[in-house]
């Protein structure tokens, strides 16, 4: 036992001596590293200043001079340096997504990320050798590397907004968020993100930290909740139309007090846009979706038809008792045969049983000649390819007006297409109206020479 404790101290005491002179050696090379970095920075960026002094110039003419070169031949560097990344990182991901089956990095590739991404190493490049360049002209320095900082800061905004711009249009290639309101999310974190990139830019400008800001938007929350009200109530009714399923991308939906009557396109933090059957463009808040009424017809497109529901106004005067030659004649249109022979029969049993005097066509029990052509309308509605025999088929008639008495047709046809929903009620009503006259009854007309 003693041998085997004596190993493991051993162990232990060259494990930690080894790790010792591990450490020891990556820090001597790492100085040796920035030492020899430093030096070569310094030999580059005083080459033509040197050059210029020993050529007899003066320091001051041999430091602008330097400076101008420098400078120069930096631009020409990180214009070259930039064109070379750019073309190798977009080549690259380009080859790698036509090959992909994913359609990720598809979307990386149109939303232009990988070509921020080729923007770090040319700035990278220029701040490391900014400080070096204008090391006898400290001022401007400073301001260069203010303005540099500034410049990182927006590209990696640029960054983050390309990929979530990149997240976007995924999303909206899954069948389950296609209709989603995706743009209200992305534009809540672009305002995230541009807010913290102002407050570290406004921190680099005046050199302040950056809890200096938070505390004063915390004291100015009440003004920021009244600039930003709007987005606010977007944003809120976003996630509300979201959960409550209200409106989808692609719904056709009504909102007379903003004149939309067409399909819905997009949802964003802001405005919902509505593309009408004019092809114009209607910009509703979003907001007013929550708070306000409106007639979405998704229930109508997932259902199995679209209503038909339209009257015919029957000139009342022309309505009357069906005599027998009347009967007889009806008997011979085949969709109401069997009706007018059994109905009439059943007339004449109960007429009889009670002795009903029949030189008069009022006393008894008749039929009328409304109240048959509402059994044809509705067995012709049930014979119509058409139509949806599963849903509600009906004609009814409804109260008198001055105009006639109507005679609603209630039905549903199974094309819910627009044009094709047009054709098949214009075909129906088409029929109907040529069909009246048979039944002695007569379309109402206004006639203004012959009521005057």
């Amino acid at each position: 036992m003693i041998v085997g404790f004596s190993n493991t101290c051993i162990y232990k005491s060259f494990h930690k001596s080894l790790s010792f002179i591990c450490k020891k050696q990556y820090l001597q090379c790492s100085f040796a590293l920035k030492y020899y970095y430093i030096s070569f920075m310094k030999e580059l960026t005083r080459y033509f200043y040197n050059l210029f002094v020993s050529k007899g110039f003066s320091e001051n003419t041999a430091e602008y001079l330097n400076l101008l070169i420098g400078v120069s031949i930096l631009i020409i560097v990180l214009f070259i340096a930039d064109r070379i990344t750019k073309k190798v990182f977009v080549s690259i991901f380009k080859a790698y997504a036509s090959r992909s089956k994913n359609t990720f990095d598809d979307f990386l590739v149109k939303n232009k990320t990988f070509n921020y991404l080729a923007h770090i190493i040319p700035l990278s490049l220029i701040i490391w050798i900014l400080p070096e360049l204008f090391i006898a002209f400290p001022t401007a320095e400073s301001y260069l590397e203010l303005l540099f900082d500034i410049m990182a800061i927006v590209l990696v905004i640029w960054i983050l907004r390309s990929i979530l711009k990149t997240f976007r249009d995924f999303l909206k290639s899954l069948k389950s968020f296609k209709d989603k309101p995706i743009d209200s999310y992305v534009q809540v974190f672009m305002i995230f993100v541009w807010s913290i990139g102002a407050i570290l830019i406004f921190s680099s400008i005046t050199g302040k930290p950056i809890w200096t800001f938070l505390t004063a938007l915390g004291a100015m929350s009440a003004i920021i909740l009244l600039i930003f009200k709007d987005t606010i109530l977007g944003f809120v009714a976003s996630i509300q139309v979201a959960v409550n399923d209200t409106v989808r991308i692609g719904d056709w939906i009504t909102m007379e007090k903003y004149g939309a009557d067409g399909d819905v396109i997009e949802i964003n933090l802001s405005s919902v846009k509505v593309q009408n059957f004019d092809k114009t463009i209607t910009t509703i808040p979003t907001y007013n979706l929550t708070s306000e009424s409106f007639r979405n017809w998704r229930g109508m497109m997932d259902s199995g038809g679209r209503r038909i529901k339209r009257s015919l106004l029957i000139k009342t005067s022309s309505i009357s008792f069906l005599s027998k030659e009347d009967v007889k004649r009806l008997e011979n249109i085949e969709l109401i045969t069997d009706y007018v022979k059994t109905a009439q029969s059943t007339i004449d049993t109960f007429n009889t049983a009670h002795n009903i005097d029949k030189n008069r066509l009022i006393n008894g029990r008749n039929l009328s000649n409304m109240g048959v052509f509402r059994v044809y309308v509705e067995s012709y509605l049930e014979n119509h390819p058409y139509i949806n025999k599963n849903m509600t088929i009906m004609s009814r008639q409804l109260a008198p007006t001055a105009q006639g008495t109507p005679l609603e047709i209630y039905a549903f046809s199974n094309d819910k297409v627009w044009k094709n929903y047009e054709k098949i009620m214009a075909d129906i009503f088409d029929h109907l109206l040529s069909a009246i006259p048979y039944f002695n009854l007569e379309v109402f007309e206004f006639n203004f020479y012959q009521e005057n």
